[in-house]
């Protein structure tokens, strides 16, 4: 299976609490929430489209309980979205969780990158990552991802929880798709491509900017 990552995000980074206020993490975080204004048909229909190719999920502890609290609820099976959370596998990686009781799902305790990458070797076609931004890093350190779908929202918070923060390992991208909502939030699909290059921009003596390779030096 490949591994697919979809995270919402503000256009300066932040993840956290995109769908409803956590007060409960006692984190000083105040714009909970702030993803719902922009939620629309064609969002909705970009997230399910993505969502028939999933095979099995995996998620970090925090983002498995969010999902957990209210997909678990919603029984009605002509709901896409909540008919494929609740009866496809789900594979939770936590050290602190003593059980998962959501239907269909197996905690993951062992080395991340080997139990990760064994799954991979399982028949499908995708092993979706949705949220979970610790887990996320750890998987890109590894090299695990096989496409990155990034839905970037129309709003700058300031404050919060990046997906790429300190630590976050060094990757080059290639953009493959690139897709747009009616309120404007723009979804960039990548695949990595490595380690990032880098080079320096010069001046010509015409006034031309080139971009000079220092390992030419």
């Amino acid at each position: 299976m490949r591994l697919t990552v979809t995270s919402h995000l503000t256009l300066d980074g932040v993840v956290q609490s995109n769908g409803k206020p956590e007060p409960e993490l006692h984190d000083g975080f105040e714009y909970g929430g702030w993803q719902v204004p922009y939620i629309d048909e064609d969002f909705i229909q970009l997230v399910s489209a993505w969502m028939a190719s999933a095979d099995a999920f995996l998620l970090g502890r925090r983002t498995y309980e969010l999902f957990a609290e209210h997909w678990a609820k919603v029984t009605d099976p002509a709901n896409f979205l909540a008919t494929k959370l609740n009866t496809l596998p789900k594979y939770v990686v936590s050290k602190t969780l003593d059980g998962a009781e959501w239907s269909h799902s197996r905690l993951l305790r062992g080395d991340v990158g080997e139990e990760v990458t064994r799954l991979k070797g399982h028949p499908g076609r995708e092993l979706q990552v949705h949220g979970s931004g610790t887990l996320v890093q750890t998987l890109l350190k590894q090299g695990l991802v096989d496409e990155l779908r990034l839905f970037i929202h129309p709003v700058v918070l300031g404050a919060g929880k990046r997906l790429f923060g300190e630590g976050t390992a060094a990757t080059a991208l290639r953009l493959v798709d690139t897709k747009s909502t009616d309120r404007g939030v723009v979804v960039h699909v990548y695949e990595p491509s490595g380690k990032p290059q880098f080079g320096a921009v010069a001046l010509e003596r015409s006034g031309e900017v080139v971009r000079e390779d220092p390992r030419r030096r």
